[in-house]
Parts: C-alpha cells; structure tokens; sequence
C-alpha cells in the first residue's frame, strides 16, 4: 500500500498534478536545532511565557492570544508572534525537495514560519497570497507579495496565472508583513464567509480544480485545521493523502474518510527519503 501510493504521489508531482499542503509538523524535519515552535502547544507556550493569561486558557492557542489581544492590544499579540517565528531556521530536507520540483502550481502551507519562502527563493516566477486579520486590515481577506516581499493591494486570479508557483498562506506569516490568524476573533471572521469561499483567492480556487493534495506535517483533530483543509480542498479531486504515522484520533479518521484522504503510515522523514529517490527516477 505505502509504494503504490508513493509511486502515485511521485507521479502526480512530476505532471504538477499533486498540491503539497503543509503543516506545523514538517518543522520536526528541523532537527534538534529548530528554534520555531513547531506545534499549537509549543507555540502557545511562547505566547503565554511573557504574559499572564488565566490557566484554564494557557493551553489553548486562539483563546490565549485572544485574551492577550483584550487585554494588552493586538500589537502584542502580532510583536510575540513575530518573536516566535524569527529565529534563523533554514528549510527542511522537505522544503527543499518539495519547492524544487520541475512543475510546483501552488503550494499550501498552514503554518506561520518562513521557510517555504526561503526555499522557493532558488526558484523564478513565484508569489504569495497570504490570509490578513481583520482586526488589522478590515474589509481584506488576502494581501499578495512579490517573490521580494513587496505587496500588491489587490491581485486577479488572471495577475496571479503569471507566477509559475503560488504559495498560499491562509493563516499569514512572518514574512514579509508579520501578517498572522491567530485569535479567536481572527478565526470568527473567517468563518463567518469560508463556506462561500470569499477568504480563499481566486487563484487557489482554480488551480486545485482536478488536482490531489498531499498533507505533510498536518493533523486533524481541532476543529479549525479540519475546516481550514476542508474548504481549501473543496471542489479539488477525489484522491488526496496523508503523511500520518501515528494513529488518527477518531474525529481525524472520520475527517479522512469523509474526504478520500488515504493515510500513509510513515515517519515523514522516511517518506521524505523515499519521495527523493522515487523522484530520481523520473
């Protein structure tokens, strides 16, 4: 079962059939090294370090940094999340693989670091569309940047065919704007429209048409992760996979079944050797 599905994932990434749609855990490819939180839990451990937040919140990310947001100011929230991502970390093994691929139309990544933009930087012909709080920039869904950081206002799905390689950011980044979905009214506005699609660009809506997804570094047993992928799946292929060693938590089994997401149970540092040599032979 895992070479048949990895022969196809290969496959589909040499035709630019296949979107890699990363997580918080592919940053476990960093090694010892890594000084970005590479999980909610880390991650809400650095928001909370420096600020008091209630206990039976300390250990939930999006009512944390809401808390923080009331009762410091968003800039506090933006400033930790912004100390916590800019550690000088290089892309993984994964990254580099992944963004180096002869044909790469859009590349989803779930997570707040930098590192897929690091890598795609040995590529030309790339820009981002990144996911904006509205508590900062009300009334836009998404801000767009160049391959060097400078932002267009406004971006068509036609602006956007020119980029050889979109990189979709839903939840912001560190870079190039510290643009981060984080609390829980951040979420509570996406939300509110992401049924109808209106958060996600054009862009994206178009180019997953027909095409398969391969979840690296994700799981799926909060809610939001589950309708974050969800919606940016909606209307792609019927066939997608899951890098998923551990086994699923019920709701996340559920998830997978009810989306034809098939699991590949293995350690993701082994698909990772596998997937190069597998590619190799193309």
């Amino acid at each position: 079962m895992i070479a048949t599905a990895l022969e196809s994932i290969s496959q589909m990434f040499d035709g630019g059939s296949a979107i890699p749609y990363l997580g918080p855990g592919v940053l476990s490819l960093a090694g010892s090294g890594n000084q970005l939180p590479g999980s909610h839990d880390a991650l809400v451990g650095r928001l909370t370090a420096k600020t008091s937040v209630p206990h039976k919140i300390r250990t939930n990310l999006t009512a944390a940094a809401q808390f923080i947001e009331n009762f410091k100011h968003r800039r506090t929230v933006s400033n930790a999340m912004t100390e916590a991502f800019c550690g000088e970390s290089q892309p993984t093994s994964l990254h580099t693989l992944l963004m180096n691929l002869p044909a790469l139309p859009l590349v989803v990544h779930a997570w707040y670091d930098d590192l897929p933009q690091k890598a795609l930087r040995s590529r030309t012909g790339w820009g981002m569309a990144q996911g904006v709080s509205q508590a900062e920039h009300f009334g836009n869904w998404v801000h767009y940047f160049d391959a060097d950081g400078k932002q267009a206002e406004a971006k068509t799905a036609g602006e956007c065919s020119a980029w050889k390689t979109l990189l979709y950011q839903p939840l912001g980044s560190v870079w190039p704007a510290h643009n981060y979905l984080v609390s829980d009214s951040d979420f509570e506005e996406v939300i509110t429209e992401i049924d109808i699609q209106t958060p996600i660009p054009a862009r994206v809506r178009e180019i997953r048409r027909g095409r398969s997804f391969l979840f690296l570094g994700c799981r799926f047993s909060r809610q939001m992760d589950r309708l974050f992928a969800r919606q940016i799946i909606k209307r792609s292929s019927q066939t997608h996979w899951a890098i998923l060693p551990q086994e699923p938590t019920r709701n996340e089994a559920r998830f997978l079944e009810e989306h034809g997401i098939e699991r590949v149970p293995m350690p993701l540092d082994e698909f990772v050797a596998d997937l190069r040599f597998a590619q190799s032979l193309y």
